[in-house]
């Protein structure tokens, strides 16, 4: 299991030593992969652990803290998106007013030399750090040279057809509702986990109940209909559909995303659960009934078990490898 560590100061030496790929790595998509892949060849090279620094807020939280949620994961999320890459630690790096203070160099010297003191960085082309954003790779190539790491910089990686491989790439996608695409750069389907919260219990009434969690501060993907798939705490996957926003015929303050799980009738209750959003069938409704509500469910679901079943046949080619 990944090795998470939130702190840089007064690191064991078990905890150190390590070759690392920098930065947000909001999603870890095949772009991030492929930085990660640079610092994996430099841990196999070096015999050392390989692991990833990234910031806890995201940065963009800490100077912007009344920005629109965009977050396209969660600490853990990240870490069981990088486990399968290899990576043997995470570094999570509180980013506060120190961290935001910080010159360039005082990051390459204080943080990664003195603190992690890492033997090897991997960063992006487009990779900036200290405070104003004043560093570069080639000053972080500089710097690694006093403070005793080596530097690899991965180049723009693009998609065979041109798909753009980043972070707000993946923003762009779920914001229009195109879920092939989202999961294409991302390299598996977007996914929300968090804890099963109470509701107005309206969908028992139709024979509809559903799993509901907040989106807290994920990114608002287009408000509409979902064919879905959930991992519940056991490991067990479930089909289902879902709507997510916020209900125009029965209006949330804070959008939800609320899932109808096939076949299952299980209690859920204070579990975190994920659920991936495989495919976007249909932007929110209002409705004059519930008896009209509860048809188009059924249509909904036939809708969703449809798409998921089209999904698996092109599962492969949907999934695109790691670089």
């Amino acid at each position: 299991m990944i090795e998470v560590i939130r702190g840089w100061r007064d690191l064991p030496a078990d905890q150190r030593g390590a070759a690392v790929a920098i930065g947000a790595f909001d999603g870890v998509h095949r772009g991030h992969q492929a930085v990660i892949a640079g610092a994996r060849e430099a841990a196999s090279r070096l015999g050392v652990p390989l692991a990833v620094v990234s910031f806890a807020p995201h940065p963009r939280r800490w100077f912007q803290p009344d920005a629109a949620p965009f977050g396209l994961m969660t600490p853990g999320q990240m870490a069981r998106a990088l486990e399968p890459l290899g990576v043997d630690r995470l570094y999570l790096l509180p980013f506060d007013g120190e961290m935001a203070a910080m010159t360039d160099e005082q990051f390459a010297r204080d943080v990664l030399g003195e603190g992690l003191g890492i033997a090897h960085a991997a960063v992006g082309f487009d990779f900036t750090f200290g405070k104003g954003r004043t560093g570069s790779p080639e000053a972080l190539r500089r710097y690694g040279e006093t403070a005793g790491f080596t530097v690899s910089v991965a180049e723009r990686l693009d998609d065979a057809d041109g798909l753009k491989l980043s972070s707000s790439a993946v923003r762009e996608a779920l914001k229009a509702g195109d879920m092939t695409r989202a999961a294409a750069i991302l390299g598996r389907p977007f996914a929300v986990e968090g804890e099963v919260i109470h509701g107005d219990k309206r969908g028992r009434t139709i024979g509809v109940p559903t799993a509901n969690v907040s989106l807290g501060g994920y990114m608002r993907p287009a408000y509409g209909v979902y064919a879905t798939r959930t991992r519940l705490p056991d490991g067990r996957v479930i089909d289902g559909v879902a709507n997510l926003g916020v209900r125009p015929m029965y209006p949330t303050e804070d959008p939800l995303l609320e899932v109808w799980l096939f076949d299952f009738n299980e209690e859920l209750y204070g579990q975190v659960v994920e659920t991936e959003l495989v495919a976007f069938l249909r932007g929110e409704l209002k409705f004059d009934s519930l008896d009209a509500l509860k048809v188009r469910i059924d249509q909904d679901a036939g809708d969703a078990r449809a798409a998921l079943h089209q999904w698996r046949v092109g599962e492969a080619p949907a999934r695109p490898p790691a670089p």
